[in-house]
């Protein structure tokens, strides 16, 4: 199974941008500082993000980006399809020439089924968990990490 480095970078950058919208539109500068991403690898993604109407650019002093449709009508499918990230996992790329074009009549290696049925569930997976799925995993996970580090200071004033 393939999910290259692009895919899980316009993710997180994703929900970096659902997280902080509600303050006005996100920058890809403040992206790139938060999630340690290049700019110019953030601005072609956003490119590609844009052109499939994920987010919208906002220009001008305070501009930067929004998500062009609500976090629960993103998928993680649709923005990993949206950066050209293919999900696939057989060995010919969905082809069906698995031994190459040399091979008689272009058979199906004997794992072909496998990696297919895999695809499949892979992209029904994604598909099924959108940006608000994820933004609601962060917000709890901050919010459990808040509760922890303040049970761990009234512990330690306690016993001091």
């Amino acid at each position: 199974m393939r999910l290259t480095t692009k895919g899980r970078f316009a993710v997180t950058a994703m929900i970096d941008l659902a997280l902080r919208q509600d303050k006005g539109p996100v920058t890809l500068a403040g992206i790139s500082q938060r999630q340690d991403i290049s700019l110019s690898y953030l601005e072609q993604l956003f490119g590609k993000l844009r052109r499939h109407e994920i987010v919208e650019s906002v220009r001008g002093p305070g501009g930067g980006y929004n998500l062009a449709r609500k976090a629960q009508n993103v998928t993680v499918a649709d923005i990993i399809i949206a950066v050209d990230e293919p999900l696939d996992a057989t060995q010919c790329g969905g082809k069906g020439n698995c031994h190459g074009t040399d091979h008689e009549n272009g058979l199906h290696c004997m794992t072909h089924d496998l990696w297919a049925t895999l695809n499949a569930k892979m992209v029904d997976y994604l598909d099924s968990v959108s940006l608000q799925d994820l933004v609601n995993q962060q917000r709890q996970k901050a919010s459990e990490n808040h509760v922890v580090v303040m049970h761990h200071v009234h512990a330690s004033h306690i016993a001091s």
